[in-house]
């Protein structure tokens, strides 16, 4: 025979039609068979209950959670705890669970109690939400099955109850260890923080003075030390100068003295009023070199200058008078005429001014020889010079003392570069430890308000939204579950044997069949014959077959039909 026809849709109708008996029976039987099964199988029961995780009541702004994990996968981390054999092991010794399996090993009905148990993620609908914003809150479901109802509800609710307890340790625990290891790492904290401080600290005694922050103050105190050095040396040099003019007129004065046929004392008296100008001049100078014209202390000196100069012309006058070197009274009054100028000058008057001998002219001259007293001016310009050389000696004193200092204040300030660079990286170091250990502390205050807020019961929490339910239906089996799938199972032998009887069939039922296989042209069809009652007239399979007749005798007289 030929290759096979190519079928189009109505040929898989007929077919269809022919084997619809072959089909159906065995689907129905299927069908039936998986009820039936149903009956024999053992039931199993699954309890269910669902857990809302409610989220945190205080913002985690303001208090931090300790546990930052994902939600599901520390769920996934608590699954595996509690399906651990040390917490099943005893479940199934308490319900007597899975007898058959525990005669061959523990292990095994561990393995089949896992089998048993199901964790599910959910979510639910917040029903405080606002503004028609849908917001969903987290949670999961918790399911197990056993061949009780009642059985599968006890341990569900076991379960339920150790996922419940193992969220609190599992909070409780992270929190405290958080807790003991930022308490040991702050306790370290704080101890390099104290060698930091130490060793700052001790920097700082070291090169007291010479820190970066000390700079600006060194300066200052140089540029002061600086001025002092140059006024003290000012003051030296004009100590120097005086020295040298009193030492001129104590020569001078002595050369006067141990000569005859002067009048000393007025000698004497202008040389000291000489002297005493001298000074007033120098201290003038010092002070208009410090102050203004109007300073209280520059007018007076101006003024006493001014009195003195006047007393030593009046003085110079009587001198050169021929009444002042012959008679007594002119030498009494010269006398006279410089004592107001001792008393006006302490210095002239303390070294033995007031104390000038009032004698006449021939006490005097008597007195006059080397081999007499020292004259009183002599001895004033002597003790000038006693006062200036102790003087010199103490401003010389302050002087070194000063240029010590100075020379210490710029030492420092030559150091102050390699002292400023280590002084940084202390310093660095020093608030590194700082801000670290304050972190640490922040981070421990945190720790420990989250483990209040776990405590007072404000924290992440698993709340019971269904209890676990005492099952009324068997989850396995279900009878429609297995009846359908009898179903499909007879649905699909069926088909398989209504083709195979299809393929095994060789007959040719139609003009498509003959003109296929034969290749002759089909002029009739002759209608099958009913064995009972002859020819079927009734039914649409008889009503096909008469209308198909007529078309094919209308259009032939003959008809040849092939053995």
């Amino acid at each position: 025979m030929p290759a096979t026809r190519e079928l189009g849709f109505d040929d898989y109708i007929k077919v269809l039609r022919r084997r619809l008996k072959v089909i159906l029976v065995p689907a129905l039987i299927g069908a039936a068979l998986g009820y039936l099964l149903t009956l024999v199988l053992t039931p199993e029961y699954t309890s269910e209950s669902l857990i809302l995780i409610q989220r945190p009541s205080v913002p985690q702004d303001l208090v931090p959670q300790v546990t930052t994990d994902d939600l599901f996968a520390r769920l996934a981390a608590m699954e595996e705890r509690i399906e651990s054999r040390s917490r099943l092991q005893p479940l199934i010794e308490r319900y007597d669970l899975y007898t058959s399996q525990r005669k061959r090993s523990t292990e095994e009905a561990v393995d089949e109690m896992r089998k048993d148990i199901r964790v599910r993620e959910t979510s639910f609908q917040d029903p405080s939400t606002k503004n028609n914003q849908k917001q969903s809150i987290p949670g999961f479901s918790i399911e197990f099955t056993a061949e009780s109802a009642r059985l599968a509800q006890q341990v569900c609710t076991e379960l339920t109850s150790m996922f419940m307890s193992e969220n609190l340790q599992q909070h409780e625990q992270a929190a405290k260890q958080t807790t003991d290891f930022l308490t040991g790492q702050l306790a370290d904290a704080k101890r390099r923080l104290d060698e930091q401080d130490a060793s700052l600290a001790e920097f700082k005694t070291k090169n007291l003075g010479a820190l970066p922050n000390d700079t600006q103050a060194n300066l200052q105190v140089l540029a002061s030390l600086n001025t002092q050095l140059a006024a003290v040396t000012d003051q030296i040099n004009r100590a120097q100068q005086n020295r040298a003019y009193e030492q001129t007129l104590l020569a001078d004065q002595e050369a006067q003295w141990k000569s005859t046929g002067s009048n000393p004392e007025n000698a004497d008296t202008l040389t000291i009023m000489k002297a005493q100008l001298a000074k007033l001049r120098n201290q003038l100078t010092i002070l208009q070199g410090r102050y203004t014209d109007d300073y209280p202390d520059v007018v007076k000196t101006k003024k006493d200058i001014a009195e003195l100069e006047t007393e030593i012309d009046a003085q110079q006058s009587g001198s050169v008078s021929p009444s002042a070197t012959k008679a007594a009274p002119g030498g009494a009054k010269a006398t006279a005429s410089a004592e107001p100028a001792g008393a006006g000058n302490p210095a002239i008057s303390g070294a033995g001014g007031a104390s000038a001998p009032k004698s006449s002219p021939t006490a005097v001259a008597e007195n006059s020889t080397p081999s007499g007293p020292i004259p009183p001016a002599i001895q004033q310009l002597r003790a000038t010079l006693k006062q200036d050389d102790i003087f010199i000696t103490q401003k010389t004193k302050q002087q070194e003392k000063l240029q010590r200092q100075i020379r210490a204040y710029e030492g420092r300030l030559q150091v102050s570069p390699e002292v400023e660079e280590e002084y940084n990286k202390l310093s660095l170091g020093r608030d590194a430890a700082l801000k670290f250990y304050n972190t640490l502390v922040a981070s421990r205050d945190a720790s420990q308000m989250s483990v209040n807020l776990d405590t007072q019961g404000q924290g992440e929490t698993f709340q019971i939204l269904d209890t676990p339910d005492l099952p009324q239906n068997p989850s396995f089996p279900v009878w429609w579950q297995f009846s359908v799938g009898g179903l499909v199972l007879g649905l699909m032998i069926g088909i398989v044997v209504a083709a195979i009887f299809e393929l095994g069939d060789k007959s040719l039922r139609d003009e498509q069949d003959i003109e296929f296989y034969l290749g002759l042209p089909t002029l009739a069809l002759v209608p099958s014959i009913d064995s009972e009652n002859g020819a079927r007239k009734n039914g649409r399979h008889g009503i096909l077959r008469r209308r198909k007749q007529k078309e094919l005798t209308a259009a032939t007289p003959a008809a040849k039909v092939s053995a």
